[in-house]
């Protein structure tokens, strides 16, 4: 609906085969337009930039403190990789934590499924994320996810997305595990407005 009031053209795909559907359509798309696809699967200049920029911010932030782990939901990969790549220089002792939908545990290995945790269920293990660099990865339910997006809105006052909740969820589980005091880092990586209309799925 938001792209749409743009004047976007919206193109659908078969949900069955989750983002390579999409990928394929896109791909045909720029061919036939002449257009330019950013492919942010398996674009370097993704996980550079948060290499850059995003673990630039975190290490400026912490300062002196140490920091415990660094959770970080996988959608095209560009973020964990990025980020875990400066970490493994700056910050050795940090554990580096992946996130993955329960329901779609590509990443572990297990078979591709639905999910209702949009942005983090690609239906394959995209080029840019880079395994060698990440300790544990983590599952969510889709319950889970949606129920902290709420909660972080009502009592926090931060209104975000449903992956920003799979976040928060899984790095209150890591947490759990250091002693009381340390530093564990995540990211809240979309706004909630766009999934307003997306409620009725999890009732």
């Amino acid at each position: 609906q938001l792209l749409g009031a743009w004047g976007a053209e919206i193109v659908l795909t078969d949900p069955e085969r989750v983002m390579e559907g999409a990928i394929e359509a896109a791909d045909r798309i720029a061919r036939e337009r002449r257009g330019f696809r950013p492919r942010q699967f398996d674009n370097p200049a993704n996980p550079t930039v948060h290499a850059e920029t995003t673990a630039i911010e975190i290490l400026e932030a912490l300062g002196d403190r140490p920091l415990a782990a660094f959770v970080a939901a996988v959608g095209t990969g560009g973020t964990i990789s990025g980020v875990a790549r400066l970490l493994r220089e700056a910050r050795p002792e940090t554990r580096i934590v992946a996130v993955e939908p329960a329901s779609s545990p590509v990443l572990s290995g297990g078979a591709v499924g639905p999910s209702k945790i949009q942005g983090l269920n690609a239906g394959f293990v995209p080029n840019n994320y880079d395994e060698r660099l990440v300790d544990e990865v983590l599952t969510v339910s889709d319950r889970e996810a949606w129920d902290m997006k709420l909660r972080l809105a009502r009592e926090e006052g931060l209104l975000v997305g449903i992956s920003a909740g799979a976040n928060v969820v899984a790095a209150l589980r890591v947490g759990g595990a250091f002693e009381p005091g340390a530093h564990v880092v995540t990211i809240l990586c979309d706004t909630g407005e766009r999934y307003f209309s997306l409620g009725e799925f999890f009732e």
